[in-house]
């Protein structure tokens, strides 16, 4: 079969590794474009959200490069993400597109329906029981060195010389981690990219401002969605730290359900019912961004997002109790790299006034 899925920034690396080694062919989504966006405007109802239209345009694409099937998430709660798929199907059909959609649900809330759906791929791949185990364990690997590497370069790009440099070393890392085909190698590859990292001429005098990256968790970690927003900062001098990582997600979901930590910390601010989507997140990783003494936090959202509507509402009495700026910014069809841009500046402006105000002032200024 001719499997696809959804782009979420470096993961296609390790989800193309998983459907080619469950014995299936692999067609890999293109980077959303402003082509991918236009597909998805022209189907989908006026009101739906930017991740439900970057999706639709990217099913599209697959399915007009040959994919038969695309493998998603489902969902749970408030949220319309885990009703995507659904009303995707219904769209794709209308269209005469006949691309099967495999919606994963969540094995905390129905565990049966996700290991079938599982076991429905390594049998059309002609994959044993153990050879599945083997595959999803060195995906895993994968999916941990991508985000590793990916931590280390925000990290580094803030304090490089020649700007770019961050860039070309994470990317001929990544690359690394493709080529690699079991744990022993992906260990390897992984050290490999930290090695390039470290490589990178960087000046370790410089302070950079911290800013923390929340919000739904599509426009988080797609990049062509938030208009790469951590690279744009990066190369402002400025270190980044999102909330969402494929590794820390799936564990949260799948393994182990660790909501109830996030819950406790925005209690004093939320507490009523789950507003779903990371709604609640939002909240409760503003307190500990700051807590952790960073200078500021950027809140994405798709335009239109309920729960990170009702998260913004609330930021500010957060923002305020904690002193941390909190700059949001809505996404949607009509947003431009530019404009992004210009916010980015003004706030990061912001940031540092303040830092150097603190200063003056002799006030500590914190850093992890």
């Amino acid at each position: 079969m001719k499997i696809s899925f959804p782009r979420m920034g470096y993961s296609y690396i390790a989800l193309k590794w998983l459907v080619e080694n469950l014995g299936h062919e692999c067609i890999v989504p293109p980077e959303p474009s402003n082509h991918t966006l236009d597909l998805g405007v022209r189907y989908a109802p006026e009101f739906a959200c930017i991740p439900f239209k970057i999706l639709l345009g990217t099913y599209i694409e697959v399915a007009r490069m040959g994919a038969e099937a695309v493998v998603t998430s489902g969902g749970m709660g408030p949220c319309r993400a885990g009703y995507y798929w659904v009303m995707h199907k219904y769209l794709l059909e209308e269209m005469g597109l006949p691309l099967k959609i495999i919606a994963m649900e969540m094995p905390l809330l129905n565990l049966g329906d996700f290991w079938g759906k599982i076991d429905y791929l390594r049998r059309g791949g002609g994959v044993s029981l153990k050879e599945l185990l083997r595959v999803l364990k060195v995906t895993w690997a994968k999916v941990k060195a991508i985000d590793d590497i990916e931590i280390r370069a925000h990290q580094v790009r803030p304090r490089e010389v020649r700007r770019g440099d961050t860039t070309r070393a994470i990317n001929t890392g990544l690359d690394y981690i493709d080529a690699a085909q079991g744990e022993e190698e992906i260990r390897q590859a992984r050290q490999e990219a930290m090695d390039l990292l470290v490589g990178v001429e960087r000046d370790d005098e410089r302070q950079p401002l911290k800013i923390g990256i929340i919000g739904e968790i599509y426009v988080v970690l797609e990049p062509a969605a938030n208009h790469y927003i951590q690279l744009l900062l990066g190369e402002m001098g400025v270190e980044t730290d999102r909330s969402i990582y494929l590794s820390s997600y799936t564990r949260k979901n799948t393994i182990i359900n660790l909501e109830g930590d996030l819950f406790a910390i925005a209690r004093p601010y939320l507490n009523e019912a789950p507003i779903g989507g990371h709604g609640v997140n939002s909240i409760a990783e503003t307190i500990l961004y700051a807590r952790h003494g960073f200078d500021g936090v950027v809140q994405l959202a798709p335009f239109s997002c309920i729960p990170e509507i009702v998260a913004k509402s609330i930021i500010p009495a957060v923002s305020r109790d904690f002193d941390i700026p909190v700059q949001t910014v809505f996404i949607d069809e009509q947003t431009g790299r530019a404009g992004v841009q210009t916010r980015l500046e003004a706030f990061v402006d912001l940031l540092q006034w303040r830092r150097e105000r603190r200063h003056k002032q002799g006030k500590k200024v914190f850093s992890i």
